[in-house]
């Protein structure tokens, strides 16, 4: 039997990364029932729960090497793990957990990273010492394969792919249309979703957010709700953003599934994210959809829908948003359409991620 084991930010409730190893799990699935997976987690007993798979701890490092000693594969990834913005210690820490796989003779996969930015002389010495022993990267876009090249990492065949989440299929309305029932949000009336986080305690995003909520409420009868990706971190920044409103909004504070997010997003009308994952998961549904950014990631996913920012966290503007709502018409169906070609090819990249990896370890067995 194959085991593959995934190492990634696993286990900490964020559901844009729980989302990532859900459609990772799908994929392998699809195209070998038979498969073992095993998955280093932060919460090994809530990822066996929720994902149906085997979990030893990811600070385990003696459990780590008993269950990649047996395995066939490490496969590291999706998501922005290899980069030193956010924190400096997790891409040494997903560094070393490459390592003592090649130590142990594992073939190992960067699987659909978002790579970079790296700043830190140390930590671009290390990424090209470790990241040149690999022996597959896929990338979820072109500005991740040209920070490997600034990086000098050369040796491994470099595939750009997409991010797996775009991998997964479109669920039903329901589930939302219950949960926003729930929190008192029927009605006719255009539904906008926004999905916020912290970051650095910035005040003036929150400000313009603010605004621009309430300009959606008095001026085009828009319901306005916010939607958690990682509680409570999520709902304690949706909170601070409409105490500054004049309007009525809801902020949900339950943790929901990766189906739930689905349908939820599929039951807005419009949805204004600063999110990556909250505007994949509208890319999925084909909602339409308005991005902030405060990270290359968010650029680059924006990039290949053909579409852009509506500005940083830092130079957002209220009048900026408000003519990117106007120019969708609130329903956005008049690029929807433009969508789904784009969409449609980054599903089927998204999911030729497994098809590398059991691929990868195809060859290795022939040889």
């Amino acid at each position: 039997m194959t085991e593959i084991v995934i190492s990634g930010y696993y286990g900490f409730g964020n559901a844009g990364d729980e989302a990532m190893l859900a459609a990772m799990i799908e994929a392998f699935e699809d195209l070998d029932p038979k498969i073992k997976l095993t998955v280093m987690s932060g919460d090994p007993e809530d990822t066996r729960r929720r994902h149906g798979v085997a979990a030893v701890h990811r600070m385990n490092y003696a459990g780590m090497a008993r269950v990649l000693a047996r395995s066939d594969l490490l496969i590291s990834g999706g998501g922005s793990l290899l980069q030193d913005v956010t924190s400096n210690r997790s891409l040494y820490y997903y560094l070393s957990v490459v390592w003592l796989a090649k130590k142990l003779g594992k073939p190992v996969m960067l699987y659909a990273q978002g790579i970079g930015p790296v700043r830190g002389a140390l930590a671009k010495a290390m990424m090209r010492r470790v990241g040149n022993r690999v022996d597959l990267i896929t990338v979820r876009d072109e500005g991740s394969r040209e920070e490997l090249r600034y990086l000098q990492i050369t040796k491994p065949p470099v595939h750009v792919t997409a991010d797996p989440v775009l991998a997964l299929h479109p669920v039903d309305k329901e589930i939302g249309r219950l949960i926003l029932r729930k929190n008192g949000l029927e009605g006719a009336a255009p539904l906008v979703g926004f999905f916020v986080r912290e970051w650095r305690d910035w005040l003036h995003y929150k400000r313009v957010l603010a605004q621009t909520a309430d300009r959606l409420i008095a001026e085009m009868g828009a319901r306005v709700v916010f939607i958690p990706m990682q509680s409570p971190d999520d709902v304690a920044a949706a909170r601070k953003i409409t105490k500054q409103m004049k309007q009525q909004a809801v902020v949900l504070q339950e943790e929901y599934t990766t189906a739930e997010l689905l349908s939820l997003v599929g039951n807005l009308d419009l949805l204004i994210a600063v999110r990556l994952h909250a505007l994949i998961f509208s890319a999925v549904m084909r909602t339409p959809l308005i991005g902030i950014s405060y990270d290359p990631k968010i650029d680059r996913f924006l990039e290949t829908l053909g579409d852009r920012n509506a500005g940083t966290l830092q130079n957002v503007t209220v009048e900026g948003l408000m003519a990117k709502v106007e120019a969708l018409g609130l329903t956005g169906k008049s690029n929807r359409k433009d969508w789904e070609e784009p969409i449609s090819g980054l599903r089927a990249k998204a999911f030729r991620n497994a098809e590398l990896a059991l691929e990868l370890l195809a060859k290795r067995r022939r040889f």
